[in-house]
């Protein structure tokens, strides 16, 4: 963690900071394999022992094979165990509905992953929070601020209790772009990142905040920066590198932990994958930091290409440009 928080304040980290995680689905698919695989790298994971017997007794509930309800009413699926299901059941069906609804009472400080512009999709469904988006009237206004009151609730239960950086999540973008464009983004949106963030930095002004956002953001990313995220964590395909260079690197200088191609994995060639990363690597690198390599692999990757990322990415995070 010390080289991310350094790579993040700019201060000349020693390596690339590297994050490597495996969903419960690896696990379950292959147990002592990877066990033994990752007993080779001490270097990302220290002698971690998984305890095979209980991964999905550790797992959260919408990993787990069925249908799970979330305390907002969402229903959500799951097909396998071991990697996280989709909201199938929205609970608003109706404008009514949308005005009627009930902040839950939870306050334990925890905002999972789509906690702001997610939660709206899941609450509403695709398709209706799109119209009240386009139709930018009282029922779009009136669903952000119940959301809102209730993430900034949450904040407020965890401020005490913050590490040095705290955590987000919430994918904002599509495959191509935001699918409520930029400036309906910049006009609902960023304002409730703002008094997300804002109410974190009125903290604690050293409080660093780390945002996944999954999807093509690149054109929101000064904006982040702007609500006060200190370090984005992008994808490689759906952005681009060619637009993750000029965003966060040429227009202005904007910390990123890149997650690297995670539907380039499964398939690639050992070379191919080492190709990858370097590129990512002497495209973005700075000596004073600003760059994070993220690997996320899944049940889906064949043990010998999770190596081959392993391999790549402890050689590339001693680049010295």
């Amino acid at each position: 963690m010390s080289d991310l928080l350094q790579a993040t304040r700019m201060e000349s980290p020693e390596t690339i900071p590297v994050s490597i995680s495996f969903l419960p689905s690896a696990w379950l698919k292959y147990g002592k394999e990877l066990q033994r695989l990752i007993d080779q790298y001490p270097q990302f994971f220290g002698g971690r022992q998984v305890d095979l017997e209980h991964v999905k007794d550790n797992m959260v509930s919408t990993y787990h094979k069925g249908t799970h309800i979330d305390e907002w009413g969402c229903v959500w699926e799951n097909e396998i165990d071991g990697a996280e299901a989709i909201v199938k059941g929205h609970p608003l069906r109706t404008e009514e509905d949308v005005f009627d609804l009930k902040i839950p009472d939870c306050r334990s400080g925890r905002l999972p992953h789509g906690f702001m512009y997610l939660r709206l999709l899941d609450l509403c469904g695709f398709e209706n929070a799109m119209i009240y988006f386009a139709e930018e009237g009282e029922v779009i206004r009136t669903l952000i601020d119940k959301v809102l009151e209730y993430n900034l609730y949450q904040i407020a239960a965890v401020l005490p209790r913050m590490g040095e950086m705290i955590f987000f999540g919430d994918d904002l973008g599509m495959q191509k772009g935001l699918a409520i464009g930029a400036e309906r983004w910049r006009k609902y949106l960023a304002p409730c990142y703002r008094k997300m963030y804002g109410l974190i930095k009125a903290y604690r002004p050293s409080q660093l905040i780390y945002m996944h956002t999954d999807g093509c953001i690149h054109e929101i990313m000064p904006d982040l920066v702007a609500c006060g995220v200190d370090m984005i964590n992008p994808q490689f395909r759906a952005n681009g590198l060619d637009n993750l260079v000029r965003v966060c690197r040429r227009e202005q200088i904007i910390p990123i932990n890149l997650d690297l191609d995670r539907q380039l994995f499964p398939f690639a060639t050992r070379s191919e994958l080492f190709d990858h990363v370097g590129e990512c690597v002497e495209s973005l690198y700075l000596p004073e930091g600003g760059l994070g390599l993220n690997v996320e692999l899944d049940h889906g990757v064949p043990l010998e290409n999770m190596a081959a990322v392993l391999d790549a990415v402890e050689q590339y995070r001693h680049y010295k440009g």
